[in-house]
């Protein structure tokens, strides 16, 4: 015969896995510990409780984050499913690679989660200012890192070249890191990149920033000039939003904007955001609409000027 602590036991063995809440799954279209990971990671953290479901991270990496965004764009359209894009993945991409297997229009957007311009750094022995640099460059070819020829810290270099008309040489990496090391020991001209990055070099003074390519200068750092300071229409800055598949369901849409939003505006989550060169945003779902509409209008024709339409 069964005893009372095993009868008393016997519902709680017997709660079939249904009965737990379904999580929410962020897809990251980027390998684990990059600035996007990061940033995931810490929204799953802070929209479990607002949005009163577990919330979890899924890294899908590869093809420039087709990979990952098309896996979201077929994904059941129940709003469990979510992409945090950056700006490459919806107003770079379709534009530039050739049959890409989805649209902007396969997602619904819920929040713009932050923006991040660039910094141009360059090694303390080199230009001091943005001016030197690109007097400097009419007479020799200055190499940079990038993440790709189709990356958007290229893109956003291809466009101050342009304005500038220089011609510099972008030399490839995977990641910051080894591209940081061929800065250090003197083999790279110039860093391109985003604000955690640079502003290590630049505090560490093993690099100095001479521009933003964003539009507005970095608290803290607010002698260091925009690229649009000079030419007020290269403004490269990428961003970082959530989206669903489209047609998932408008009540659940706006229960994940409002816990998102609720975590963006947190004191300790726009601090960490701009700790990391990021500015944070936290938009309404139809701002949100507006502003990747914009982007992709934008973008179309840069590209095509910089030859670099799919």
């Amino acid at each position: 015969m069964p005893t009372r602590r095993a009868l008393l036991a016997a519902p709680a063995l017997a709660l079939p896995a249904a009965a737990q809440p379904r999580p929410v799954t962020i897809t990251v279209p980027f390998p684990p510990g990059g600035s996007t990971d990061v940033t995931a990671r810490l929204l799953a953290e802070r929209m479990a409780g607002p949005l009163g479901l577990p919330v979890q991270v899924e890294n899908r990496p590869g093809a420039a984050t087709v990979i990952g965004a098309d896996y979201v764009a077929r994904a059941a359209p129940d709003g469990h499913t979510m992409l945090i894009a950056s700006g490459s993945t919806l107003t770079i991409n379709p534009h530039i690679i050739r049959n890409i297997p989805y649209r902007l229009a396969d997602f619904a957007p819920v929040t713009l989660i932050s923006t991040l311009p660039f910094a141009i750094v360059a090694r303390p022995d080199g230009p001091a200012t943005l001016q030197a640099l690109m007097e400097q460059a009419r007479g020799r070819p200055f190499t940079y890192g990038t993440n790709g020829p189709s990356s958007f810290n290229n893109i956003a270099m291809l466009l101050v070249n342009d304005a500038f008309g220089v011609r510099m040489t972008d030399i490839t990496y995977r990641g910051d890191a080894q591209q940081v090391a061929d800065f250090l020991g003197g083999r790279l001209d110039l860093l391109v990149v985003g604000g955690a990055t640079g502003l290590a070099q630049h505090r560490a003074g093993t690099g100095r920033i001479l521009a933003w390519t964003g539009d507005r200068r970095m608290p803290g750092h607010e002698e260091v000039p925009l690229v649009a300071d000079l030419h007020p229409d290269v403004v490269a800055q990428t961003w970082f939003g959530l989206l669903v598949p489209a047609r998932s369901p408008p009540a659940m849409v706006q229960r994940l904007t409002a816990a998102a939003v609720q975590a963006i505006q947190t004191a300790d989550m726009r601090g960490r955001l701009l700790a990391d060169g990021m500015f944070a945003a936290g938009s309404t779902a139809a701002e949100f609409a507006r502003f990747l509409q914009v982007e992709s209008d934008r973008w179309a024709p840069l590209l095509r000027r910089l030859d670099l339409s799919g």
